[in-house]
């Protein structure tokens, strides 16, 4: 520990430099390894973690996974009745991997393979009165799930089809005094619903109703004295925060608030040198979903190795411009 700081302290040994041939491979072997446990026991988010092999596959400037394969493996998790996508087939749909599975269909050009009517239904009519979603016919209400209707929408070019400016004032009831913002209106404020509000925000054209510096001085209070981020105040650092944190800040244009170079050094410690993949903070397993915000957060901080990213949808640059899609983001200077 550290100071008065929950944290973690940086071997001397750890490693340095970004080991591309080594998370392809963990990428490839773990994608491959249907009999594992991890691979077994993961159906229940199985669509995201398709989504988080193929992005991190697409970050490292690496296609070997079987696009025809994945086509089949998202279309048995369609629900055709319904219109959405579940985690894995034969799952109740959920707009969580209602949008991984549209972000996949994107990435491999198979957008036109689906009835894009039936999801822009299915996710328009999760949308409450108050302008909040629900994450399936259950109730559940969430920021996330804002995001990724929104998301969803944009890159079908229907967001027009929901109400999105009941969905911005859902948004911006869930503000705390801090300048952050959580699950619900009155919940605690946390970088993760921060990365979902600032990015439906974006997508609606709405950044202006921010206080950017007030939730800039929040981001950047994330950093702690090992160069990582954590999500909210007393918790240790963690790498998918490399990407929450970050992007957030990236669309507002304050990422030169952060120690970039500390930063950078944290993700890269968070490594296994003999695997390959990113753990959530230096000694832990790794798995696909911080290997995949691992490879993001460094790629928003300009590594030339890897694929630009998008901020907002976390899907390569080069992609979202092939959509035409444009998505708000400040300058530095706003």
């Amino acid at each position: 520990m550290s100071g008065f700081h929950k944290d973690v302290i940086l071997k001397d040994d750890a490693p340095s430099q970004l080991l591309l041939a080594k998370h392809r491979d963990f990428i490839l072997g773990y994608a491959k390894n249907q009999s594992s446990y991890e691979y077994v026991m993961s159906e229940w988010l199985r669509a995201s973690g398709v989504y988080w092999c193929l992005t991190a596959l697409k970050l490292l400037n690496n296609s070997d996974l079987k696009e025809d394969d994945l086509f089949e493996f998202i279309m048995s998790c369609y629900n055709d009745e319904k219109g959405g996508f579940g985690a894995s087939e034969n799952h109740d749909p959920h707009l969580l991997y209602t949008l991984s599975a549209v972000q996949i269909l994107a990435m491999i050009d198979r957008l036109d393979s689906v009835d894009r009517d039936k999801v822009v239904k299915f996710v328009v009519h999760l949308q409450q009165t108050d302008g909040s979603f629900w994450g399936d016919e259950w109730g559940e209400v969430d920021t996330r799930f804002t995001f990724c209707a929104f998301a969803t929408l944009v890159i079908l070019d229907r967001l027009h089809d929901c109400d999105v400016k009941t969905g911005v004032q859902f948004v911006l009831q869930c503000k705390n005094f801090d300048g952050a913002f959580g699950c619900v209106p009155g919940s605690e404020s946390h970088a993760g619903q921060v990365f979902c509000c600032v990015g439906a925000l974006s997508i609606a054209n709405k950044l202006h109703l921010l206080d950017i510096d007030q939730l800039a001085w929040w981001l950047c209070e994330r950093q702690l004295p090992s160069g990582g981020l954590n999500g909210r105040p007393e918790k240790l650092p963690d790498v998918c925060y490399s990407w929450w944190v970050l992007s957030a800040l990236k669309i507002i244009g304050r990422t030169h608030w952060l120690d970039k170079p500390s930063l950078i050094k944290f993700i890269l410690a968070s490594q296994d040198e003999e695997t390959g993949g990113f753990a959530d903070r230096p000694g832990d397993m790794v798995d696909p979903f911080h290997t995949l915000f691992g490879l993001a957060g460094l790629s928003l901080l300009g590594d030339q190795h890897l694929a630009k990213v998008n901020p907002v949808l976390c899907l390569p640059q080069s992609l979202v411009d092939d959509l035409g899609l444009k998505l708000e983001t400040l300058s530095p200077n706003s």
